[in-house]
């Protein structure tokens, strides 16, 4: 299955976005780490759509691929700029996204 592949990779994103978001909530400084929790949901949920979308026979999925490739990158660059582990695996997931969605549409 062509599609197999970038499923995994957002379910590994979604699952990363979800967790760092929840953990960001437990740090010291929570208002530090509101655009990292705001950015996180907003990945999972363009990754989830997208999923799900991949689950169907619909064919115009390319400029959905693409918003979610911007929005992986956001949340990457987003994340990075913290030192929390959580911060590190959620980026992690999100470059390998990328580059999953790139594979995909090429």
């Amino acid at each position: 299955m062509r599609n197999e592949k970038l499923i995994h990779a957002l379910g590994k994103c979604i699952n990363a976005c979800n967790y760092c978001a929840d953990a960001c909530l437990d740090e010291d400084n929570v208002k530090m780490m509101a655009t990292c929790i705001r950015t996180d949901r907003v990945c999972a949920e363009v990754c989830s759509t997208l999923n799900q979308v991949l689950s169907t026979k619909y064919k115009d999925v390319q400029g959905l691929i693409d918003y979610c490739i911007k929005v992986c990158e956001a949340c990457a660059n987003e994340c990075e700029k913290h030192e929390h582990q959580h911060c590190k695996d959620c980026a992690k997931a999100c470059r390998e996204c990328v580059e999953a969605c790139r594979s995909y549409a090429a």
